[in-house]
């Protein structure tokens, strides 16, 4: 029996008020455990999908299913990366990364144990009573990561979360992202304006254009998984990174 979608649109429409259509007859379904990468100029909705799927702002026209029910019914299945780290500036690393849980009522000693597993995911269990001033701009990231984490969701947004790190630093935490979906098989939804960072990351990339925003094409990632520092090396990479550019400069 087929497992149904994790997420899927059908003829979604977006415009806020009476303004342009922002997001035009998208229709596009994410099986469990698929990493989907969304990329596109300034503009085409990126950012607009994923507030759709977490429900903070509503379809204007269309059907959306996430985890099987509307996306204002949906919120407990999915946990959220922003741009920005956004973490409380008086909490230290700890008290950061269990907040949603204290938020949803959860038992100390069940925050403490989901802290943290999150905290060794993400590689910062010595930072635990570290303050966000004294971390670097990878650490914040990891914090951001841990937090959404100690959800457990089935399904995770990031909005272009490592976009303002260098690239040494957004190459290792995207390993680190990899490492951990092994462990766990959320559905990803990664935003990103980097071609070598969504072919490394994705299992299908979805190329939106702009103006209203729409899919442009799907282009799936055969590069088997695990993926490590020398999948980006190799042909096949190489070639998906084309295949994807050409894609994208065909938009002009």
């Amino acid at each position: 029996m087929t497992e149904p979608p994790a997420v899927e649109f059908t003829a979604v429409e977006k415009r806020y008020g009476d303004g342009p259509l922002v997001l035009d007859r998208i229709d596009l379904a994410a099986r469990p455990g698929d990493f989907i990468a969304l990329i596109g100029p300034s503009g085409c909705g990126k950012s607009t999908l994923l507030r759709l799927i977490a429900g903070l702002s509503p379809l204007s026209a269309g059907r959306l299913i996430v985890a099987g029910r509307a996306p204002a019914d949906a919120a407990t299945e999915l946990a959220f990366v922003f741009q920005e780290p956004t973490l409380l500036p008086w909490l230290d690393v700890a008290r950061n990364v269990e907040m949603p849980l204290r938020l949803r009522g959860a038992h100390r000693a069940d925050r403490a144990r989901a802290r943290e597993h999150a905290l060794a995911l993400v590689n910062l269990a010595d930072r635990a009573d570290a303050y966000p001033r004294q971390l670097s701009g990878g650490q914040k990231m990891r914090v951001s990561l841990a937090r959404a984490l100690t959800l457990t969701p089935k399904i995770l947004l990031l909005d272009e979360p490592f976009g303002a790190l260098d690239e040494m630093t957004r190459e290792q935490l995207n390993e680190e992202l990899l490492a951990i979906r092994e462990q766990q098989a959320w559905t990803a939804f990664f935003v990103t304006h980097s071609v070598i960072e969504a072919v490394f990351l994705a299992s299908r990339i979805v190329i939106l254009a702009a103006n209203p925003g729409r899919i442009h094409a799907e282009i799936p990632v055969a590069l088997p998984y695990p993926r490590v520092a020398a999948t980006r090396l190799s042909r096949p990479f190489q070639e998906a990174v084309a295949q994807v550019t050409r894609a994208l400069r065909s938009l002009k």
